[in-house]
């Protein structure tokens, strides 16, 4: 790995950027997010799967910025939902009016919380799912996946973390995402499972030789 390497988080998301700086600390990199990037704009997910999700999000962004690129599609699965919310997640409340005060998080909650309500707890089994695609400038892919298995609460419980988390509740923990601290968090989540298997795969990947130049037409 070169001395410092600019890595490019394919997210506006300053909670998961924390995550992956958390994680990278040690390691010799510089690490952006779309927010250094504003012209980028958004990014169509519309692939059927996270890994789809991720490597649209990767491949766009590597391609627009030439930098090595770090995206992720995740979600929470939801058994009694038949996979719900799922590549959906972050949008699942759109639908929804936002009330007064209420972030895009919580109008997701409220949703998800109105379609599992009367559910008792044994059915109440679901699991964060992360998919990361990290792409290089030469076209090298790489992609992981990693769950956090736990159970839906009734109400939210905790002020940390984002998204699902006040309702992500960890049966070995005993408590909800959102009242775990980052370095907590990291060290049981599915992103920081994720991460840390890229970490161990990174150096590997990125002195793999450039991957040959397509053949044109006539050549």
């Amino acid at each position: 790995m070169e001395k410092t390497t600019q890595l490019v988080v394919a997210t506006g998301n300053a909670g998961k950027v924390r995550e992956v700086t958390a994680i990278f600390s040690g390691m010799p990199l510089i690490v952006q997010s779309l927010r250094d990037y504003p012209d980028i704009g958004p990014i169509e997910e519309c692939g059927a799967t996270f890994a789809q999700n991720a490597l649209i999000k990767a491949r766009t962004v590597a391609e627009k910025t030439h930098c090595l690129t770090l995206a992720d599609d995740s979600g929470l699965v939801v058994d009694a939902l038949g996979g719900r919310p799922g590549i959906f997640s972050a949008r699942y409340g759109a639908d929804l009016a936002l009330m007064p005060g209420e972030s895009n998080d919580q109008r997701n909650i409220r949703k998800l919380l109105g379609e599992m309500d009367g559910v008792p707890e044994a059915r109440r089994t679901c699991r964060f799912v992360a998919c990361l695609a990290l792409v290089r400038p030469d076209g090298r892919e790489m992609t992981l996946e990693a769950h956090w298995e736990g159970r839906l609460l009734t109400a939210p419980r905790g002020e940390n973390g984002f998204g699902y988390d006040p309702i992500f509740f960890d049966p070995l923990r005993e408590q909800s995402a959102a009242c775990m601290s980052l370095s907590e968090k990291n060290a049981i989540s599915h992103r920081g499972k994720a991460l840390r298997a890229l970490l161990e795969r990174l150096p590997h990947f990125l002195s793999l030789p450039p991957l040959p130049a397509p053949i044109q037409n006539g050549e």
